[in-house]
């Protein structure tokens, strides 16, 4: 095989890796002239595939809350306050991107996510009996988001909630990690979803020393804060998970000791029964 036809070959692999962690001269770097010691090439390669990885974990964070919701056919443990911070916290980059016409594929991932935060919103209220008021807010939420695209909204507000934002996120951890606590346990909410809503906060983090150096800056103790949130969250999901499994051995063990007991009372009596002369029955 000639140096052609492997170049043609891994073509393919060439233009993924452009396109999406590393520029060319990196590539010429690593894969032409074989080093791979280029200390700024790699901080590249590192910077691009946290971005691919916050994007991707922004995006599916919410998916496997959904199924897990949807294949329960309950939302127990979930807080609708929760749900709405999250939704509030992701209305003011969709409002600016839609009043500032950006193409959609810059910001389609933003929307992806707002529509989840909506269906979650649906889902909680639907599964709790209250489907009409489900459908109320959906249709609430689309006149908010009409109004807040309209003229008639100050030029002072879409920055205000943008600015607002992570303060949601934050608070929508805390009163998720309040609901846990106050009911003893963890519902419905899925380990996978926050552990990809925690690393996309790692990731944030990473960002965020990477554009300002500083880990003073309110940016970067934002995210760190709804990273420890998230890995608040985590530790009551393992140890909800924990505690069920102890409990079920424990009431495993009982059961197997009490039909143990129970077998052995039956041949005791048995055996008496048995070794009974006929008088004694007398």
């Amino acid at each position: 095989m000639d140096t052609s036809e492997v170049e043609e070959l891994l073509s393919p692999t060439k233009e993924f890796l452009l396109t999406y962690f590393l520029p060319e001269k990196c590539y010429n770097y690593f894969f032409v002239n074989l080093n791979f010691l280029h200390v700024p090439c790699w901080k590249i390669v590192l910077s691009k595939t946290v971005g691919v990885w916050i994007i991707l974990g922004t995006v599916m964070a919410q998916l496997p809350q959904l199924w897990k919701v949807l294949r329960a056919r309950s939302a127990s443990g979930i807080s609708w306050w929760s749900v709405l911070l999250q939704v509030y916290a992701i209305t003011g980059p969709v409002v600016y991107c839609i009043t500032n016409n950006f193409p959609l594929e810059a910001w389609s991932e933003r929307l992806f996510m707002f529509m989840q935060g909506l269906a979650m919103g649906f889902l909680i209220q639907h599964y709790s009996g209250n489907t009409l008021k489900g459908i109320v807010f959906l249709l609430v939420y689309g006149g908010v988001m009409l109004l807040l695209t309209s003229p008639l909204v100050p030029e002072h507000v879409i920055p205000a909630m943008q600015a607002s934002s992570m303060l949601a996120v934050v608070a929508s951890r805390v009163i998720q990690a309040g609901t846990n606590y106050y009911h003893g346990n963890t519902g419905q909410l899925s380990a996978l979803s926050v552990f990809l809503v925690f690393t996309g906060s790692l990731a944030l983090i990473f960002t965020s020393l990477q554009e300002t150096g500083d880990w003073s800056s309110v940016s970067t103790v934002t995210h760190v804060v709804a990273a420890c949130l998230s890995c608040l969250l985590l530790t009551q999901i393992h140890s909800c998970v924990s505690i069920g499994s102890y409990m079920g051995i424990g009431l495993l063990n009982l059961f197997n000791f009490v039909i143990n007991k129970t077998f052995e009372y039956i041949v005791v009596q048995q055996g008496r029964s048995t070794n009974r002369m006929p008088f004694e029955s007398l």
